[in-house]
């Protein structure tokens, strides 16, 4: 399992099926596209979304084949193969079935939820059962499968402010290609697939439909879906984290240790700390959130 794939062992992102089934009328999806190379999607999206705003919609997609500008351990520069991993970056302009902006207090839930929809895609396409890790990775028995990463863009004028939200899924990395030891890929778990569109196309279905139900419900963590769950709920049922003895590294050098307890109707972690104490952190406020040793 160690030894490196050949790119023509690596099939590239097929774009034209992938906009037939996600942007074609009835699709939910505005606008996708795929960039050979580039450093980051997040960062090309959002410069997109501020310059060409009536050109990038809601729920435009962009991704790559390769990111140049990935970070490993110790925040050495670190590269993935072309076409080992899936980076693919996804505009949000929230807004209700009844064009209602959704509250910018429930945009911290957008990692959350990107994290949440690519855990319940790869299980359903690969028979792997990922897990969350708080704030915004996803993982498998302790290993990190993919990340997440949100970034506000500022609306203009009366506009309210847009959400780009970007996911990194190891795909086919072997693992001497890992950017750490404790990372893993589809391929190193024994993947039912590790055909990037058809995980892309499923991820994206999975966000799109979890978006929705996200926002017809005005952006509240705490109400039901048609089925009956609520965002909150399913994150919570997903998060290896809560229920663990966890160790929080704060900005300047501060740590809080303590079991992991639930999240807050922001998304935010409750940590009870060993004099019983509750302290609220949020995913902005943590440098890093690990296990107690």
């Amino acid at each position: 399992m160690s030894s490196r794939y050949s790119n023509l062992e690596r099939p590239g992102l097929n774009v034209g099926a992938l906009r037939t089934a996600l942007c074609m009328p009835g699709g939910p999806f505005a606008r996708l596209e795929i960039t050979p190379r580039t450093g980051s999607t997040n960062t090309d999206l959002v410069q997109h979304a501020e310059r060409e705003a009536a050109g990038w919609p809601d729920l435009s997609v962009l991704g790559t084949e390769l990111q140049t500008a990935g970070r490993g351990r110790l925040d050495r520069d670190w590269e993935a193969p072309e076409r080992s991993s899936l980076f693919v970056s996804v505009l949000l302009r929230p807004f209700n079935r009844s064009g209602r902006p959704v509250p910018t207090t429930a945009y911290s839930w957008f990692s959350l939820l990107a994290a949440l929809a690519l855990a319940e895609s790869v299980e359903e396409r690969t028979e792997i059962a990922p897990q969350l890790k708080w704030p915004n990775d996803v993982t498998v028995d302790g290993r990190k499968l993919a990340g997440v990463l949100a970034q506000f863009v500022p609306g203009t004028g009366a506009e309210p402010p847009a959400v780009v939200v970007g996911v990194g899924l190891n795909v086919s990395l072997t693992e001497d290609e890992l950017p750490v030891p404790t990372a893993t890929s589809l391929l190193l778990e024994y993947a039912g697939t590790t055909d990037r569109n058809i995980l892309l196309r499923a991820f994206l279905r999975t966000f799109a439909d979890r978006y929705r139900s996200f926002c017809d419900v005005d952006g509240d963590a705490d109400a039901a879906w048609a089925d009956g769950q609520s965002l909150r709920l399913r994150v919570s049922t997903r998060m290896a984290t809560l229920g663990q003895d966890v160790r929080a590294e704060l900005p300047g050098g501060r740590s809080l240790t303590g079991r992991a307890l639930t999240l807050d109707p922001r998304g935010a972690l409750i940590i009870r700390d060993d004099d019983g104490e509750r302290h609220t952190v949020s995913a902005g406020d943590v440098v890093h959130l690990r296990p107690q040793d």
